[in-house]
């Protein structure tokens, strides 16, 4: 018998791998014997143009229907009906003609019942996708957003929903989970129960309308409030007069928009109750879009700080421990939005001038007076680290120096910092401005968070930490040290720097304003 040589071997087993994989698809019906109903075989040629998802999809289910079931076709078709109610657009997953197959399902021949089974499952995967991550990516939309991207392995939830026939409560897994999220829902709801608006728009004749006023302006600020549910004596309507009613109504309305609650109507006041319901509405879907992109858990023990709403919750084991008011980026300055994790503590920390602020402050205003350096507690080094004597600082070079601030009450950190990782160059801290966390908008700084009574925040976290070291004065011993001093955190402290700017609130609806318009915006993307 003659020997076979290797390379005729290898060629022989590659021929028969090439062959099996060339045997024509077998349509072979099946029987699902617990509902009795009978599965109709895809053959996978009909896959070729398809995604390579939607192929994984069906070969879970050896390249047969999957929607087979009445009651899981029910669930998927109500999920994308209701989805307006999760900001999205059910137009977008082919309703329409998913109903038209739906309707005359029982009369389709088996190659329309194919059809239509590959429409529900591209439904699907779009419309799941987008509940749990958003339509839209943050990353290509901005360039300071650094959240971590949210994957997901939809072949399996779908297999395993679709044999428990557990479909709906698949879905309800796939929303963000936060309460926040589900208020914002409840908000849209509550939203689309008011009326259409036949409203002017309210021009005041004075910069400060106050308690007592008599003006013509009043009549339509009243139906507005009435509107909004703010004012409610329905009676003294038409009057022209700023009365108690009206002031105390004005109040609630300035609590519900993060203004002051002076009852005093400027130009703030005039412009949120000239904001339609059309331009609420498009509010809260955007909000709704980008709380799917955060993340679906935010951890046992975190920090959360709500940008537009200027302030900061400390949550350990779903309960909120302190909130803090906040002092965040300007419009031109930003604070991005990011997850991180904390990472330690600075006490008497020194301050180094990042370069944005060496460009567009320190620059400038030392070029005028050298005295700018001795003023702020600044030591100049150069690139070798060596000290430079503010008279030999050259205005040229500026960005060629480090610039740093001596620790100490006054300085611009404080007396204590946060430190998480970020691409971003940006931490939570104390401030040398206390007084800012008196104003009403406090997008003043530029970049980082700064947190009032920040000393207090950290010792509730170190007690997480170990609680007999950090009862009592710990802290304080430190500080009076006057040396700067690095505590490590050992266990999981989450940092969410998020943005939202609507929410419900005791069953009212709150907004605040959107300090780095991006709502509309991003409201005309999803559109688009």
């Amino acid at each position: 018998m003659k020997k076979i040589s290797p390379i005729l071997l290898l060629l022989l087993l590659f021929s028969c791998k090439k062959e099996e994989k060339m045997v024509p698809f077998e349509n072979k019906v099946i029987k699902d014997t617990i509902h009795n109903v009978l599965i109709r075989p895809i053959d996978p040629e009909l896959l070729e143009d398809t995604s390579d998802s939607i192929q994984l999809y069906y070969q879970k289910f050896n390249y047969h229907e999957i929607w087979y079931l009445d009651e899981n076709r029910k669930d998927l078709l109500n999920e994308i009906k209701l989805c307006s109610r999760d900001g999205l657009i059910p137009e977008e997953y082919s309703i329409a003609l998913l109903d038209q197959f739906e309707e005359k399902r029982k009369t389709l021949s088996d190659e329309k019942v194919i059809e239509y089974d590959l429409l529900l499952t591209q439904s699907f995967e779009k419309i799941a996708l987008h509940l749990f991550k958003g339509k839209l990516n943050p990353k290509e939309l901005y360039s300071n957003w650094d959240l971590n991207p949210k994957e997901i392995a939809l072949s399996s939830i779908l297999s395993k929903a679709i044999k428990e026939k557990k479909v709906a409560s698949m879905f309800k897994e796939l929303r963000p989970n936060h309460i926040v999220y589900q208020l914002l829902k409840k908000s849209l709801i509550t939203l689309e129960s008011f009326p259409d608006e036949n409203f002017s728009t309210i021009y005041s004749s004075k910069d400060k309308i106050q308690l007592n006023d008599t003006l013509a302006e009043i009549v339509k600020i009243k139906k507005r409030l009435s509107y909004w549910n703010d004012y409610k004596n329905q009676d003294s309507i038409y009057t022209w007069v700023y009365d108690s009613i009206t002031f105390k109504a004005v109040k609630k309305f300035q609590k519900r928009h993060g203004l002051i609650q002076d009852g005093v109507i400027g130009k703030g006041t005039i412009n949120a109750l000239n904001v339609s319901k059309q331009d609420r509405k498009a509010q809260i879907i955007a909000n709704l879009e980008r709380w799917k992109w955060f993340p679906n858990e935010l951890g046992e023990q975190y920090i959360i700080v709500n940008l537009p709403e200027f302030k900061l919750n400390y949550v350990y084991q779903n309960d909120t421990i302190a909130t803090h008011n906040v002092v965040v980026g300007t419009a031109k300055r930003m604070t991005p939005i990011l997850s991180s994790k904390l990472s330690n503590f600075v006490f008497n920390p020194t301050w180094t001038i990042p370069p944005t602020i060496i460009k567009e402050d320190l620059q400038p205003s030392a070029s005028k007076n050298r005295s700018y350096f001795a003023s702020r507690r600044l030591t100049i080094y150069n690139s070798k680290g060596e000290k430079v004597n503010p008279n030999d600082w050259k205005s040229n070079k500026a960005s060629s120096y480090r610039y740093v601030q001596d620790p100490g009450y006054n300085n611009s950190l404080g007396l204590v910092k946060f430190n998480f990782p970020n691409h971003h160059l940006v931490y939570l801290h104390d401030t040398n401005h206390r007084d800012y966390f008196s104003k009403t908008n406090r997008s003043l700084s530029s970049g980082c968070v700064r947190v009032e009574q920040p000393l207090q925040l950290a010792q509730k976290i170190l007690v997480h930490e170990n609680s007999d070291k950090w009862q009592g004065n710990a802290i304080d011993l430190i500080l009076k040290n006057k040396k700067t001093k690095t505590i490590s955190v050992k266990n999981t402290v989450n940092i969410h720097l998020l943005y939202w700017t609507s929410w419900i609130e005791n069953n009212q609806l709150q907004f605040r304003p959107d300090i780095y318009n991006l709502d509309k915006e991003l409201y005309e993307k999803l559109g688009k």
